[in-house]
């Protein structure tokens, strides 16, 4: 085990701002994802990162937990703030999809101190089921991401949306063709073994919980049992979304996180 190498992209905004760390879940990339939204998100410095192996992301070489994957960005976020490629005297939020809204429980448990909120958007304390989670790294590791296209087309949408939003579809189905086969089945590895239901009342960073109504993955009731169990938690479903809200309801996604994080 170790911890991976993550990257991170500018998605929007600029120094001097609250910095909002906004990251993409399991088979898709933080421009593809977050772009649209990104330009909702005015009153933040937008800085998307993409697990190893998806996006800009090397590959990991070597299985990760979802703690270590939460170390790599707590370091990042302090790079950054060092470099001042970030502003240190700004509050820094996270935001993540499916896999990573899960990271931003791991943050708010194993870095209380850094994020002054959090966003857990299309996830839960515990997504899948460790045996399916590793047939499946088996499956990708041995054939490939491609093979995951039609399956994710089918979860990661609300019914209409592929044949409306022809470009956004295109470019995350693209990202997930790309990603390195070995570091999903990484990724498969690290959902495997995570679940922090029993411990969400450690979590003291307020988080938003947001769920998209026809999301059957994570449907709404995960959302809402995040917000029950954290110390200061509240939940929000995006009817128009399934399971990649920042892309689908980018409009709506933007508004509940800055409004949660910000008061506006």
């Amino acid at each position: 085990m170790s911890v991976p190498e993550i990257t991170p992209t500018q998605l929007a905004g600029g120094k001097g701002k609250p910095v909002l760390i906004a990251a993409a879940g399991l088979g898709t990339g933080a421009k593809a994802l977050w772009i649209d939204a990104a330009a909702y998100l005015e009153d933040f410095q937008v800085i998307g990162i993409d697990l190893p192996g998806h996006g800009a992301s090397p590959a990991s070489t070597e299985p990760w937990t979802m703690a270590e994957l939460a170390t790599a960005v707590a370091d990042l976020a302090v790079r950054l703030r060092e470099s001042g490629d970030i502003d240190p005297a700004q509050p820094l939020y996270f935001a993540g999809v499916s896999l990573a809204g899960g990271l931003a429980l791991q943050l708010g448990l194993d870095y209380p101190q850094l994020f002054s909120g959090l966003g857990v958007l299309c996830s839960g304390a515990k997504i899948g089921e460790p045996q399916a989670w590793l047939d499946r790294a088996g499956t990708v590791r041995n054939s490939g991401t491609p093979t995951m296209v039609v399956g994710s087309a089918q979860r990661w949408f609300a019914p209409g949306f592929i044949e409306q939003n022809a470009e956004a579809t295109t470019r995350l189905l693209h990202t997930l063709q790309n990603a390195d086969r070995f570091a999903y089945a990484h990724a498969c590895q690290a959902l495997a073994g995570f679940d922090v239901r029993g411990r969400l009342g450690e979590i003291a960073t307020p988080v938003i919980a947001i769920a998209g109504g026809a999301d059957e993955v994570c449907p709404p009731a995960f959302a809402e049992a995040v917000a029950a169990g954290v110390q200061h938690g509240q939940s929000a479903v995006v009817d128009a979304a399934a399971h990649q809200a920042p892309a689908e309801a980018p409009g709506e996604t933007a508004r509940l996180l800055r409004g949660f994080f910000l008061g506006n």
